[in-house]
């Protein structure tokens, strides 16, 4: 088989695998599939998790006792800043929260995905991104061949605003270092920003969200993809198709990504 053959069928095998992930991600989601007539589906073959882009994690091997050390710093920055998180009263938002929301998923992750403020449901259990809006996330990561706990979810504030209102900026200032020494302790390789009022307090810009899709952007040096929100999602279900745009563009991203990483490594 000469060099051409061997570009076509390994193209073939990625529009396979990609129209594979699109059928489960409108599945996931409830958005109805047609086939054109006389046509049937292709059938799912059963791939290892690898071949579908999921990330598997793997322990480091021990390296001695300097990679103990650091592990054991960067695990007490993490709770000396979830301890200031906690007690933070730097805004009124202080006052009405039930508890702070500080974050959740791998703390070594390549993804991190960012959304607004806690609602209702996450102002109660202490985690970002439960209930349907965090139901209707997971099917968005398991459509990008990602786990819940493969990546990190955090929101720009970490208090719940008063009848789920809009992030206020001051609000959004006196959060926004504890978003950004996150980041510093992951170092994510991309973030996606997860509805307007992430994006908007991210990029600091009052762009429409429609023209800031399709981008590749970046937030303190951190390539960033702008997508909805899941809640809007659930208020716009069909706006769920563009997502999936969104998602295209989030993987070749990262793709092109770990391809420069492992160049440079």
């Amino acid at each position: 088989m000469n060099a051409l053959e061997n570009r076509g069928r390994g193209a073939a095998t990625t529009d396979q695998k990609m129209e594979m992930r699109r059928r489960q991600y409108l599945d996931a989601l409830g958005i109805t599939r047609w086939v054109p007539r006389g046509m049937s589906e292709p059938a799912e073959s059963v791939e290892p998790p690898e071949a579908r882009g999921v990330m598997t994690v793997v322990p480091a091997a021990p390296v001695g006792l300097k990679q103990s050390s650091n592990t054991e710093i960067i695990s007490r920055e993490w709770a000396e800043l979830e301890t200031t998180v906690r007690g933070c009263t730097q805004c009124s938002l202080h006052a009405t929260r039930t508890q702070t929301v500080f974050g959740v998923g791998n703390r070594q992750a390549r993804w991190m995905f960012i959304g607004e403020a806690p609602g209702a449901d996450e102002d109660r259990q202490g985690e970002p991104f439960v209930g349907r809006a965090g139901q209707l996330l997971n099917a968005i990561l398991f459509a990008i061949g990602l786990k819940r706990e493969e990546v990190y979810i955090a929101n720009v504030l970490k208090c719940r605003p008063p009848g789920n209102r809009d992030p206020q900026p001051e609000e959004v200032a006196q959060c926004e270092p504890y978003l950004l020494r996150q980041i510093e302790l992951i170092k994510p390789r991309l973030i996606v920003a997860l509805g307007r009022h992430a994006a908007h307090s991210l990029l600091k810009t009052e762009v429409p969200l429609g023209k800031l899709r399709g981008q590749r952007l970046s937030y303190h040096g951190t390539p960033l993809i702008v997508t909805y929100h899941p809640a809007y999602l659930l208020r716009n279900p069909a706006d769920k198709r563009k997502v999936w745009d969104d998602l295209c563009l989030a993987r070749k991203t990262m793709a092109s990504l770990t391809e420069a990483g492992e160049r440079q490594s």
